[in-house]
């Protein structure tokens, strides 16, 4: 498995268990009550920061175990990333579409916020699958 391919994995794995944790933070807060009363932004904000340092921390100890690894990048690599991000970008699109319509129709910020944070996991994951499916079989044939 290539250095870049254990980094796809980490970021994948991280995005999944932040979110999922941020999820029952505020299913817990909201206790059955209405969620757009709920407070959600400083979970929202831990998630974030968390899964940054979770990704840092995790990119570190898989140098610090296997530190002859070569990070030289090759031209399959450098597909594999390009595609993976092209994969991943149409949720950010998508996100900052609904968040634009929502805001217009005057939503809630709560489901605006949580909105953009879904569809920016859904990206990063997408992105993920994207570029380990990738390192496993190969690029598509377009």
């Amino acid at each position: 498995m290539t250095h870049l391919e254990k980094r796809a994995w980490i970021r994948l794995v991280v995005a999944v268990l932040a979110y999922a944790a941020y999820v029952a933070v505020v299913l817990r807060r909201a206790g059955g009550g209405p969620l757009p009363d709920t407070p959600y932004t400083a979970a929202l904000l831990w998630s974030v920061g968390g899964a940054i340092a979770a990704t840092i921390a995790a990119e570190i100890g898989m140098a610090i175990v296997n530190p002859r690894a070569s990070r030289v990048q090759d031209a399959r690599d450098r597909e594999i990333g390009r595609f993976g991000d092209h994969v991943g970008q149409a949720f950010v699109v998508i996100g900052a579409v609904a968040a634009m319509l929502m805001a217009m129709a005057g939503w809630d910020r709560f489901w605006i916020a949580n909105v953009v944070y879904l569809c920016f996991v859904l990206s990063a994951v997408l992105a993920g699958i994207a570029k380990v499916v990738a390192y496993r079989r190969s690029l598509p044939e377009w």
